[in-house]
């Protein structure tokens, strides 16, 4: 199946009991429709975009927990949005964006894909933990042939609640042996990409993965091009963002701690917000996928345009020999 389709971001603050209780269930939080995929996520670290709740909490404090939860939504973008009109006030305090995307699932053929200049495709894969390969977990596997084949980046990151082509998927306890939701997402360009895609789909059970449009800027030190800072409105007047993506390894150490501390401690700093979402196993560039100590972590940050130019020079200046930077146009809705 390859459908269009709209992938909800909700960056929610407050504590994680909370946020599970009052909606952590994504497919009810956002009861628009067929949702072939959801995740709920618990970020590591980071400012709670400190600017969009009112918190003048310090990077790493006890009240600044942040939960990320990424929902993919079947339906026409006019109906899904005044659903969510009315349900956006759920979230209390909280940012919710909406990209456009392009959905595959079930069966899965090549797909062309062409990117254009300055661009490369963000493939996202949503699966099961318990989903294994040759009785090696399907994230490692996925990880593997994605670095065989050349793509910039791979992360895959262990979600603590949602859905997968329509079965809850809810980790218990914390356990590692709990039906939690997994999501992998990886960089590169999208004509290679769409050929390895039927591969990687026959690797699991209900394979359901998304594709968007994306601008590689840094790659190990490597200024490639920079963010678009044009600023704009969609069709019903909400403005037009900007998301930095920073994929790196937390054994990354400049000034003395891992890269993504350094990074939120320096843009808080500077009066910008970031968090950091803890991966569990990937590879950048040319280093082989890993895991353990060595474990990826992607810093986000997301803000009008006018002031991404300054976060960029933080992240460009922190980014000089490793990381892979990433930017995209999301649509921000503000909640709360």
């Amino acid at each position: 199946m390859d459908q269009d389709c709209i992938k909800l971001t909700t960056f929610i603050r407050g504590h994680l009991t909370k946020v599970m209780a009052t909606g952590g269930a994504l497919a009810n939080l956002y009861d628009v429709g067929q949702i072939p995929a959801s995740v709920l996520l618990r970020g590591a670290n980071g400012t709670g975009l400190r600017q969009h709740f009112h918190s003048g909490s310090m990077p790493g404090s006890s009240d600044d927990v942040l939960t990320v939860a990424e929902t993919v939504a079947i339906g026409r973008r006019p109906e899904i949005e005044r659903e969510l009109d009315q349900r956006v006030t759920k979230l209390g305090s909280g940012l919710l964006t909406l990209r456009q995307a392009r959905l595959l699932s079930e069966e899965i053929d090549p797909v062309a894909l062409r990117d254009g200049a300055d661009e490369a495709t963000k493939l996202t894969i949503y699966f099961s933990r318990q989903d294994v390969v040759f009785q090696v977990p399907a994230f490692e596997v996925i990880c593997e042939v994605l670095h065989r084949r050349g793509m910039a980046g791979a992360t895959a990151l262990s979600g603590i609640d949602g859905t997968i082509g329509g079965l809850v998927q809810r980790q218990r306890s914390y356990s590692r042996n709990g039906a939690a939701p997994m999501m992998v997402i990886a960089i590169g360009s999208g004509a290679h990409l769409g050929l390895i895609i039927p591969e990687l789909g026959g690797l699991l059970r209900h394979p359901v993965m998304t594709l968007e449009q994306i601008r590689i800027c840094k790659q190990d030190g490597r200024l490639l091009s920079l963010p678009e800072t044009r600023p704009g409105t969609d069709a019903h007047g909400r403005p037009l963002w900007q998301k930095l993506a920073v994929y790196a390894c937390e054994s990354a150490h400049p000034e003395g701690q891992a890269l993504h501390r350094t990074m939120v401690r320096r843009l808080h700093d500077a009066g910008i917000s970031g968090t950091t979402l803890r991966g569990r196993w990937g590879f950048h560039a040319e280093h082989v996928p890993h895991g353990g100590r060595h474990v990826p972590a992607i810093t986000i940050v997301i803000d009008a345009p006018e002031r991404i130019s300054t976060a960029f020079t933080i992240i460009d200046e922190l980014t000089g020999t490793r990381g892979l930077v990433t930017s995209e146009t999301v649509t921000a809705v503000r909640a709360g």
